[in-house]
């Protein structure tokens, strides 16, 4: 017998992580009513944007226009990697900021030319400020399982970097198989020690489906206790900086299967869909999940 919550709550990534690799530009209307869109769908965690040097990520260049645009439904974050972004983030009224780093050193140092534990000491008093003002703070772990350059992670060297965050105040924990390669077994395992290990943190997962194991390993986290998932819709995404991640798990698909369950997300399929056909035409991966080929059909 399976014990599940009754309650799940999804957390959109589309705006910012589903589109940030897009080599496409993507026009700042087309995000909005994108964004538009999934808050009516019933999505009332969501994130944004981030503020990040255009330079390197180009498609986030209108963050500010994103924010200034976007109605302020539930939690809404943006990511913000450095004392910068937070400053950048700050002046729009952003209340909820997410920060992130790698477990793996080789991975940070391609990503942002930091180690581990560089990152985590710069981040620090980003965190204090942000803190100190009252924002909500999330932070994101990337390869938690796997590593392209460093292959698989040791769990304890996981379970540590979230026990910083913690002790930094970090609200949530947004723990990542960032190349999609973890199965279920390992999804159960380090789910449930952190559930164990630090239990009045919000925690959540991110899987990406590049192996198309995420709907399994989102079934051992339910299993582990997590009631907070990571999804994009169309399953757009893949980081830029991670060699072989593919898109995350599709909202769309993620819900359905919770529906199906008898899970509550407050979510509806079909308006997903319906988010999703509008950015369809902006951008060059081809939507290819399992809802969104009903909903074309006209079958759901």
């Amino acid at each position: 017998m399976f014990i599940l919550p009754n309650n799940v709550t999804i957390i959109e990534v589309g705006p910012r992580d589903g589109l940030q690799n897009e080599k496409k530009h993507v026009d700042e209307q087309h995000k909005l009513a994108f964004i538009k869109a999934l808050l009516g769908a019933g999505i009332t965690e969501m994130e944004l944007t981030s503020f990040v040097s255009p330079k390197w990520v180009p498609q986030m260049a209108d963050a500010e226009a994103i924010i200034a645009g976007t109605e302020r439904i539930g939690r809404q974050f943006v990511l913000a990697p450095n004392a910068k972004g937070a400053e950048l983030a700050r002046a729009a009224d952003v209340r909820s900021i997410a920060v992130f780093v790698g477990v793996s050193n080789t991975f940070n140092l391609k990503n942002i030319n930091r180690t581990t534990d560089d990152s985590m000491d710069a981040l620090e008093p980003v965190i204090a400020a942000l803190k100190a003002d009252g924002l909500f703070v999330r932070a994101c772990i990337s390869t938690a399982f796997y590593c392209p350059y460093e292959g698989k992670i040791n769990p304890t060297a996981v379970v540590a970097l979230c026990r910083r965050f913690a002790a930094l105040g970090a609200d949530e924990l947004s723990v990542a198989d960032t190349i999609g390669m973890a199965n279920p077994q390992e999804s159960y395992q380090l789910f449930t020690t952190l559930k164990k290990e630090l239990p009045d943190l919000l925690l959540t997962a991110h899987f990406h489906d590049t192996r198309k194991m995420a709907m399994a390993n989102i079934f051992a986290a339910l299993q582990a206790g997590v009631d907070r998932f990571d999804t994009s819709a169309g399953g757009l995404g893949g980081c830029p900086f991670a060699p072989g991640a593919t898109g995350n798990v599709a909202t769309e698909d993620v819900v359905h299967m919770l529906d199906t369950l008898g899970i509550t997300t407050g979510v509806d399929v079909k308006k997903v869909c319906e988010a999703v056909q509008m950015i369809a035409p902006h951008v060059t991966r081809p939507i290819d999940t399992g809802m969104y080929r009903l909903f074309e059909n006209k079958q759901l």
